[in-house]
């Protein structure tokens, strides 16, 4: 045996070893419907936002529910120059601070205490409250700290634009979309709640955050005089915001109550039976708050409902407080994790895995609405979202996930009706450029960015390298399973429309590579999370002497130079969310878990398992592993953020991608070792690009 050899077979044993302890880590803190639910962090405006709902609720002072658990999430976010951050190890975020001072001020801490000292120094030092964005404004104006005058008109009649109308509500995001339509409702009545000082359309509650509080005005967008300061469609929206701000916002157009009716429906219309909305938090506050500015009382279903979802994306613990999450990940997690326990080849009849296998297959949305069909009206409903309750929005992403996670766990699955409809709709979904977006069908109207409401610059949900390469891979699975695995789905005509998405998509990811190889990540941070998920999908399109083959390596093998290229002295991969900012940043990044998985996953797909860098990343998984839960149970930890909410905005940091990214990622290196013979004989080989072979 060769010296190489030797040193795959003890690396890879140690592998196993891992994959063991975190195999068992998994069923630790599995739920006991068979399901995996972590938490989602994100930054303090959550929280503080969800001091400022029910501070407009009315509750008599202290009685915010869990008010000192909340000041206690709040004050323990605070960093050391008194800012508060939108993630780990990146720099103070003057909305975010401005947000939670004056959580924390309604909330009892006092302003001379040190805590609020340091985080007026910082909010002052970074021009503050007039530097906020959009959405503090939005909040602040609600009790009187910022003139509703300097907020973005929002139109109730935006509502009753057709969906063929350049702008109209279906244009926007999803997230934005459900968002915006409570927004009207609230933007319509300006509403101004009381704080401890009373109820004033000028409170000086917060008056110490301004540089001058006797201009409250601040501008937003770019000035209506210098028409050469900024490109043309930014300037035409700052023209039409300020008509409609002459106007009044239309509030004397005779449509307007109607447009308002139009808005309740809109909104009662997409309530989940259990109360929420859209899967994501601002469009239940809003969602609520609506309700309550037209007529509906605390007592009625709506809010009941409304309250209680709320309170369950809710987060405590110990030692952090409380915390209010942006979205819940359920679906999410499970599938991925699931996914990472095929990957080690746990026995597909294991009681507990068929348990959670089985909780994903219920949770298909087989309901046929949601605003997706706006443009796709002939599709059959057939996806999965990411939360508990979400019919309205599925997840093409977690769609695809899905698919991946079932035909890994059983490759009969391909047969199924279900995964079969389900395959169908992700192909209706692919957009005219030959990718994917998350959500919506040629949601792509970039420009929409330019309204001065779009300060985050996510209105829009175009087609991206890494969903894209999500739907690559499920396609080449699924068509490798059918070739390979002697499997049959019921509808041939799938197989074909499948094929003709692939070579689209592949064509769409030779237009969006980097010169350097690299390929961005919309939903992960960054071109690690979408070079591993292009290098995961053309892996099933390299082989063989066709165009669609030399294309699929030549990207593939520019692909693995780059995450080689990207290696950290520690034989891990880690990227800072800087490089959503600034690509060329440069500065070295820690590694962590769940991008040195990535990074691994896209080499396996593409590089023999002896590999220098292959080795020397899972010697770094495997040393890392030090997240003990109990005799035999290990995980990784991960403090910093490796999940995109919006960039350069808001970063998530899932608390499970550092379990589960590993799980798959040494899985397969062991299956890999196994397969070129440096282990024992294996139960499942492993071709040349590091896609699993169907047994048979």
């Amino acid at each position: 045996m060769s010296s190489t050899t030797q040193t795959v077979a003890a690396i890879a044993f140690q592998a196993k070893r891992a994959c063991a302890k975190a195999a068992q880590y998994a069923w630790d803190i599995i739920k006991p419907d068979g399901h995996w639910y972590g938490e989602l962090k994100a930054n303090a405006t959550l929280t503080a936002e969800q001091v400022f709902f029910y501070q407009s609720l009315g509750l008599e002072k202290g009685h915010i529910p869990d008010a000192a658990e909340y000041k206690k999430y709040l004050l323990h976010e605070q960093q050391a120059d008194g800012s508060w951050t939108i993630a780990p190890d990146y720099p103070g975020d003057v909305s975010t601070s401005c947000e939670a001072y004056v959580a924390l001020k309604i909330l009892g801490v006092p302003t001379d205490a040190p805590e609020m000292q340091r985080a007026r120094s910082f909010i002052r030092d970074s021009g503050g409250v007039a530097k906020v964005r959009v959405f503090t404004r939005i909040y602040f104006a609600q009790f009187g700290l910022f003139p509703w005058a300097a907020i973005p008109q929002l139109p109730a009649e935006l509502i009753l634009l057709p969906s063929y109308a350049p702008l109209n509500i279906y244009r926007l995001a999803s997230w934005a979309r459900s968002t915006v339509v409570p927004l009207l409702i609230i933007a319509h009545h300006r509403p101004i709640y009381a704080l401890p000082n009373g109820k004033s359309p000028n409170n000086t509650y917060a008056d110490e955050l301004w540089l001058d509080p006797t201009n409250k005005m601040a501008p937003l967008g770019p000035s209506l005089f210098d028409p050469f300061g900024t490109d043309l469609f930014s300037y035409f929206f700052t023209v039409l915001d300020t008509a409609l701000y002459w106007l009044d916002g239309l509030r004397l157009n005779p449509l307007r109550g109607y447009a308002r009716r139009q808005c309740i429906k809109w909104i009662l219309e997409r309530q989940e039976k259990a109360g929420d909305w859209a899967g994501i938090i601002p469009p239940m506050h809003f969602g609520v708050q609506a309700l309550l500015l037209e007529g509906y009382k605390m007592t009625d279903k709506a809010i009941i409902l409304g309250m209680e979802a709320i309170e369950r994306f809710t987060w405590s613990d110990k030692t952090g407080g409380k915390r209010l999450q942006s979205c819940v990940s359920p679906l999410w997690d499970t599938v991925l994790m699931v996914h990472g326990l095929c990957d080690v080849g746990l026995d597909p009849s294991d009681v507990r895995l068929r348990k959670a296998v089985r909780w994903i297959r219920e949770r298909q949305i087989h309901e046929q609405h949601g605003d997706w069909l706006v443009y796709s009206p002939t599709l059959i409903s057939a996806g999965w979202s990411f939360e508990y309750y979400n019919t309205w929005y599925p997840d093409v992403d977690n769609t695809a996930a899905a698919l991946i996670t079932l035909i890994k766990h059983s490759p009969s699955a391909v047969g199924l009706d279900d995964v079969v409809k389900a395959a169908w709709w992700i192909c209706g979904m692919q957009n005219p450029d030959g990718g994917w977006g998350a959500f919506d069908k040629e949601n792509d109207r970039l420009w929409l960015n330019r309204i001065p409401f779009s300060d985050m610059n996510s209105l829009c949900d175009p087609s991206t390298p890494d969903v894209t390469g999500h739907m690559l891979e499920v396609f080449g699975l699924m068509m490798h399973t059918v070739s390979r695995g002697g499997q049959r789905v019921r509808d041939p005509a799938l197989i074909e429309h499948m094929e003709r998405a692939s070579a689209r998509a592949i064509v769409y990811l030779i237009e969006t590579q980097e010169p350097t190889g690299a390929w961005y990540g919309r939903w992960g941070v960054n071109y690690l999370y979408g070079t591993s998920n292009v290098l995961c999908g053309l892996a099933y399109f390299a082989n063989g002497d066709t165009d669609e083959g030399r294309m699929s390596r030549a990207m593939a093998a520019a692909g693995a130079r780059w995450i080689k290229q990207a290696q950290n002295p520690d034989g891990g991969w880690g990227e800072a969310l800087q490089t959503y900012r600034d690509p060329s940043w440069s500065a070295p990044a820690p590694s962590t878990p769940s991008q040195t998985a990535w990074a691994l996953m896209g080499l396996l797909a593409t590089c023999t398992v002896d590999d220098e860098a292959v080795l020397a990343g899972v010697a770094h998984l495997v040393g890392t592993q030090t997240d003990v839960l109990g005799e035999g149970s290990a995980s990784w930890p991960e403090r910093l953020y490796t999940g995109t909410g919006f960039p350069n905005f808001f970063y998530i940091g899932y608390t499970l991608y550092r379990h589960y990214f590993p799980l798959m990622a040494l899985g397969r290196f062991v299956r890999a070792a196994e397969a070129a013979k440096t282990m024992p004989k294996p139960d499942m080989a492993v071709n040349g690009f590091g896609t699993e072979e169907v047994s048979q």
